[in-house]
């Protein structure tokens, strides 16, 4: 056969899925000038973290994604089958990370908010509005998992401490925080002209307006949680990041964050699901290959 009549195979169900989560959190890592976060700049609250790493960590996730969605497509309904099938993925990827970063958490509650999002995703692929794909996922982030260890997160310990929402609860509500803040955020400063990337900073502004990230409590405490809350409400007050204003209280905020040694990595990964979310519910007919 002659080299220029082969055909690259075409990419399955799983594999694009798979492909959108590792896209997402690759756009959030490069996403910048965030908040106290690893991006382009440097590495913001962190002495552990840098976007190399971060890179390697997502890509290191893609085969975890991909098993995921191929779960939900054989088991092809929700209930603990499923439940317990995404779990013991997630366990796995999560030790491919670890070992990926040498032993640094990069992405553990990515691999969760993403796993059941991606499975969501695969169960009915012609189903791709916002608030359907989360209320699948948040179908399957209430069933229990027999098989998962019990010992507490640290983000756990601190949602039980502060009485905050960790990151179970947030997906077991279906990400409030991903439909109700983020994604109308990000339409409405792509309407506006803002610019991709704005429009980006200003849909992770949005969450942290609102969000109890587990991250910065245990970091920072109360006092880190309502700097960053107060903070993103002004930088959007001011206009957003758009905005002379906005970019003012931005870096002003990123300055605050720093010093308190507060990286709102919770936010980040409701982020990365909400692009995620976001490239789904805007390209019809992702079981025809249509993304």
């Amino acid at each position: 056969m002659h080299a220029f009549n082969l055909q690259a195979k075409p990419l399955s169900l799983a594999d694009r899925l798979a492909d959108l989560a590792v896209d997402a959190l690759i756009d959030e890592a490069d996403l910048s000038p965030k908040p106290a976060l690893v991006d382009r700049r440097g590495s913001g609250a962190h002495t552990d973290l840098h976007l190399g790493l971060m890179h390697a960590s997502a890509l290191s996730l893609w085969p975890a994604f991909k098993e995921m969605a191929e779960a939900a497509i054989e088991i092809g309904e929700i209930g603990s089958p499923l439940r317990e099938a995404i779990g013991l993925i997630g366990r796995e990827g999560e030790q491919v990370m670890l070992a990926t970063t040498h032993g640094v958490n990069t992405h553990r509650g990515a691999i969760w908010a993403l796993g059941l999002l991606v499975a969501a995703a695969a169960l009915e692929p012609e189903s791709t509005a916002a608030g359907s794909i989360a209320l699948r996922a948040a179908r399957l982030a209430l069933l229990d998992d027999r098989h998962a260890p019990r010992p507490l997160s640290h983000g756990a310990q601190v949602a039980q401490r502060y009485g905050a929402r960790g990151a179970r609860e947030e997906a077991q509500l279906g990400f409030p925080a991903v439909t109700q803040r983020a994604l109308p955020q990000l339409k409405r400063s792509r309407a506006a002209g803002h610019g991709e990337q704005n429009a980006r900073l200003d849909a992770l502004l949005a969450i942290m307006t609102r969000l109890a990230d587990t991250c910065v409590l245990y970091r920072a405490g109360e006092h880190g949680l309502h700097t960053m809350q107060r903070g993103a409400q002004a930088v959007l007050d001011a206009g957003g990041s758009a905005s002379l204003g906005g970019r003012r209280r931005l870096h002003e905020l990123d300055q605050q964050l720093i010093a308190l040694n507060a990286s709102p990595g919770g936010a980040a990964d409701l982020l990365a699901a909400c692009l995620f979310i976001d490239r789904i519910e805007s390209r019809d007919g992702i079981n025809q290959g249509a993304f």
